[in-house]
């Protein structure tokens, strides 16, 4: 039987819908990426275009920013778990305590530290149930947006629920459909001739070999690839049920370990770049296909003018290790990267494109972190009103969407008391606050307190603390009675077994 896909869609959105629904409700893709960095792009999200920007090919990263706005100080945390986390609860990390990377059930991640000694912390991740030890109990975006109409579909990487708990399921939060989502954080391969993961050792497979993926198996299929033909599929199904739908898009790219697609490996290869980056930037293209491909799908289907596309990643660029070349420069200007308190690790592409909406080949300099796209993604669904078990800290920003009304200044906060394993600037157990062009980052091992002055000081090289005490004493105590205020987790001391101090704490 033949469906008129257009005119199929354009009957159900036209239904005035009562209750908390409005009429036309837009279709939402969010397109998470894994790891990217804020260069990662031909995209210059920068003042000016840089070095890693004529390296990378993303023409649909570029084509999104022609039909919407760059945010350039968008913000996530500095590892996975902990942003995703936030993405779909609207709490911040130090209030929701997934404040580390989450995969086995009851145990904690946290490597090993002379200085430092870790308690426990919510390594169970965020949970839709009641009751459950080490979780934080939520009501999840996908939830909401179900409840008020939404065909809701997750496709790729979950890594918000650790295994053996409800939400390493990511059906139970709320998501009609899910493909390829689970408790690990990585994939077992990008490979279809390797069944991405699926063929290596049956304990090593059980955990990191990605799921629901088994007729790719024995192909030549990449990941990147595979995932992005499911999502068209579940479009498909979700264009039957007369409803607007909400896509996760959620790529395992551009994790580690890396893969060569073959698709686009030579070509940086015959750019100079070496093994290991014509990797990474094949990664970053096929990510980028990704992209277009999921928008020649709306094109195609006469959605784009009621869909809205928000593109983001969930944490800074890997530079710690893996990367070929000095290590920790790999997201220049920006300092250090993934795992780090400094820009490099918690600065990210964003892009929000909506047709009538949103002014096109625009770009905006305001600042927002990762669970501002709760209550965001719910205004842009028409839900306004909604009750939750957990309390939130995101703030919309349909205002910088729509040019209408301002959204209230106000300070984002950081908080990773955690030990990640590699060393570098920015990385250790910290807490961090950006307050106007200051930003304030804290380090629980030996109480050091940076400032930097980041619009006149991107790279964070200029600690300018010593020289602003009062501005050092204020942010410190912002920070801390934030801290306090949501029961934030801290680590003890081992040469004293006393709990670590918070900022406001530290004598000059």
């Amino acid at each position: 039987m033949n469906i008129n896909k257009r005119n199929l869609y354009t009957t159900a959105s036209a239904l005035v819908l009562s209750g908390p629904l409005v009429a036309q409700q837009p279709n939402i893709i969010l397109f998470l990426v894994d790891d990217m960095g804020w260069q990662d792009t031909s995209v210059p999200f920068g003042a000016e275009p840089t070095k890693l920007n004529e390296i990378y090919h993303t023409p649909n990263m570029e084509r999104l920013a022609q039909k919407g706005v760059k945010f350039t100080h968008a913000y996530a945390n500095s590892i996975s778990s902990p942003s995703r986390v936030s993405l779909f609860t609207g709490a911040n990390a130090a209030r929701h305590r997934v404040t580390n990377w989450t995969l086995k059930k009851n145990v904690s991640t946290d490597r090993k530290n002379d200085l430092l000694e870790f308690g426990d912390w919510n390594y169970n991740g965020l949970c839709p149930e009641e009751g459950v030890p080490y979780t934080f109990y939520a009501k999840c975006l996908p939830e909401l947006l179900r409840e008020n109409g939404y065909t809701t579909m997750m496709v790729g990487k979950a890594h918000f629920g650790s295994l053996d708990t409800p939400a390493a399921d990511p059906l139970t939060i709320g998501f009609d459909y899910n493909i390829a989502g689970h408790a690990a954080g990585a994939m077992g391969s990008y490979l279809g001739e390797e069944g991405y993961g699926a063929t290596g050792n049956p304990e090593w497979a059980k955990i990191w070999a990605v799921p629901n993926l088994e007729k790719y198996h024995g192909t030549d299929t990449f990941l990147t690839e595979a995932l992005t033909l499911e999502a068209k599929g579940l479009m498909d199904k979700a264009l039957l049920k007369q409803k607007p739908f909400f896509l996760y898009m959620s790529h395992y790219a551009v994790h580690a370990p890396f893969a060569t697609d073959k698709r686009f490996y030579d070509k940086y290869i015959a750019k100079g770049l070496s093994h290991k980056e014509a990797q990474y930037a094949g990664l970053v293209e096929g990510m980028d296909k990704s992209l277009g491909d999921l928008m020649d799908y709306l094109e195609r289907n006469h959605l784009t003018e009621n869909t809205v596309i928000l593109f983001m990643s969930d944490n800074g660029g890997l530079a710690a290790h893996t990367r070929a070349g000095e290590l920790h420069t790999q997201n220049y200007p920006l300092n250090s990267g993934k795992g780090s308190a400094y820009e490099g690790g918690v600065r990210e592409p964003m892009i929000v494109s909506w047709p009538g909406v949103v002014t096109p080949d625009t770009k905006c300099g305001d600042y927002l972190m990762i669970e501002d796209f709760y209550p965001t993604i719910l205004e842009i669904a028409g839900v306004q009103k909604y009750t939750t078990v957990q309390k939130r800290d995101g703030i919309s920003f349909m205002p910088l969407l729509t040019g209408k009304g301002k959204v209230k200044d106000r300070d984002i906060y950081w908080h990773y008391p955690h030990s990640w394993g590699p060393s570098g600037p920015g990385i250790g157990a910290t807490c961090s606050i950006r307050s106007g062009n200051w930003k304030l980052v804290y380090y629980f091992a030996d109480g050091k307190r940076e400032l930097f002055n980041i619009p006149e000081d991107i790279s964070e090289k200029n600690d300018v603390a010593i020289k602003n005490p009062r501005i050092v004493k204020k942010l410190a105590q912002k920070l801390s009675n934030y801290l306090r205020s949501v029961d934030a987790q801290r680590p003890t001391l081992r040469a004293t077994g006393k709990l670590a101090p918070w900022p406001d704490e530290i004598k000059d």
